[in-house]
């Protein structure tokens, strides 16, 4: 069992009977779909989900876990994700996956939001993982204009030689700042950029914070 799915495991141990679960996208969510998926067949746990990715989706249906939308559920008790980076503060940058957007939507309507990492994901400040920046097609090339004006290196991200489009069918800008030592802060500056959807800063949102390592031990970090 490596780190991730350690961590994993840990997590769904605090899914219980009846609840609304926000499911993550990326390898380390898909341990958590997996894990539930198995506790659902042995234990006969029932549970409602909400993806955040048509992948994700896709994954928890081939489960056996029941997908529902935003308007069939009244709230979502628990969500878990990964991260890219996790802080001493416990803020994250999300969005390696490409799902950022739909992650901030479900994590924001979360009672509870869990995130499992391995050990190498934690850092003192955020920044070695160059932040995603969901915008729209329309314009994008000044959009990257400006979010290059806060102090970045930016990039259009790429698939297969052509502009990865996310399922909202917008684009995604890395920006490579280096250390954030206020993230609260950076979020806010770029949000405010007319032709940004949101970015990848998760800041003050996250509820646990599961570490696994290799020797498959887990640490649980409050906020």
């Amino acid at each position: 069992m490596n780190a991730k799915q350690v961590a994993a495991t840990k997590a769904i141990s605090f899914i219980q009977n009846g609840m609304t679960v926000g499911l993550g996208t990326g390898t380390t969510a898909y341990w958590a779909i997996e894990g539930i998926g198995h506790r659902i067949h042995a234990e006969g746990l029932e549970i409602k989900a909400i993806a955040t990715s048509k992948r994700t989706e896709a994954q928890a249906l081939s489960f056996g876990i029941p997908v529902l939308s935003f308007a069939e559920i009244n709230q979502i008790d628990i969500t878990i994700d990964g991260a890219d980076e996790a802080d001493d503060d416990l803020n994250l940058i999300k969005g390696g996956g490409g799902a950022l957007l739909r992650e901030k939507i479900v994590a924001s309507n979360s009672k509870e939001l869990i995130i499992i990492v391995d050990d190498s994901k934690l850092v003192h400040y955020l920044g070695k993982f160059p932040l995603p920046v969901e915008v729209f097609v329309f314009g994008w090339e000044k959009t990257i204009q400006k979010l290059q004006d806060l102090g970045c290196t930016a990039s259009l991200r790429m698939e297969n030689n052509q502009a990865y489009v996310t399922d909202n069918n917008n684009y995604i800008i890395d920006c490579s700042f280096g250390e954030i030592q206020d993230p609260v802060s950076m979020h806010d500056r770029i949000n405010s950029i007319t032709g940004v959807a949101d970015n990848g800063l998760f800041v003050r949102m996250v509820s646990k914070l599961i570490v696994g390592d290799e020797n498959g031990n887990t640490r649980i970090f409050k906020k």
